[in-house]
């Protein structure tokens, strides 16, 4: 009796009977669920196979002899040649990261803010892309800002708080070599 009393009270402060073995963890011994390796199906390998002869094709035909195309509709005009087009992608567009004066103000920057600073902050993805400021929330500080554009509660609200705003020149590509080269000749 007092050796089980003395087993239990060493249970009580940590300590486990040594009669006990831990179970280790055996990756070879994990059982694959049901299912999961399965033969592939060989086809046209006699009837007793299953799938001899037509092979699970069925008989004659298009698609016993060979594959059709996605989208085929049997030689009639197809849905996608059916339906008129509609709308067009216009080449000019140009896509604004928008920036609020919130994120600003809740980012705390001072000083000269430029796309450099927006991106470096989290604010924006990329500093090479164009940047507009809009006037959501409130700006506290006196900042300079500088972007591609601005909206015109943007830009009261900025000079009301003593900043002051500057557009961003627009970035210029060079021109492809070929074309100068041609120039030249």
């Amino acid at each position: 009796m007092a050796a089980k009393e003395k087993i239990k009270n060493s249970e009580a402060f940590g300590k486990k009977d040594k009669s006990e073995k831990k179970q280790e963890f055996a990756g070879n011994e994990i059982v694959k669920p049901e299912g999961a390796n399965t033969k592939r199906m060989r086809i046209g390998r006699g009837p007793g196979s299953g799938n001899g002869k037509t092979s699970g094709r069925g008989s004659k035909g298009q698609k016993a002899r060979n594959t059709v195309r996605r989208g085929f509709e049997g030689g009639q005009m197809p849905i996608h040649r059916r339906l008129p087009k509609r709308g067009f992608t216009n080449i000019f567009h140009k896509e604004y990261q928008a920036v609020n004066l919130r994120d600003i103000e809740k980012a705390k920057l001072s000083g000269t803010v430029d796309p450099a600073a927006l991106a470096k902050s989290g604010i924006i993805k990329e500093e090479t892309g164009l940047v507009k400021i809009l006037g959501t929330g409130e700006i506290s500080k006196a900042v300079n800002l500088v972007a591609d554009k601005f909206s015109k509660s943007a830009e009261e609200k900025i000079t009301k708080a003593g900043g002051t705003i500057s557009v961003r020149p627009p970035v210029v590509l060079p021109k492809k070599a070929d074309k100068i080269n041609r120039k030249k000749i």
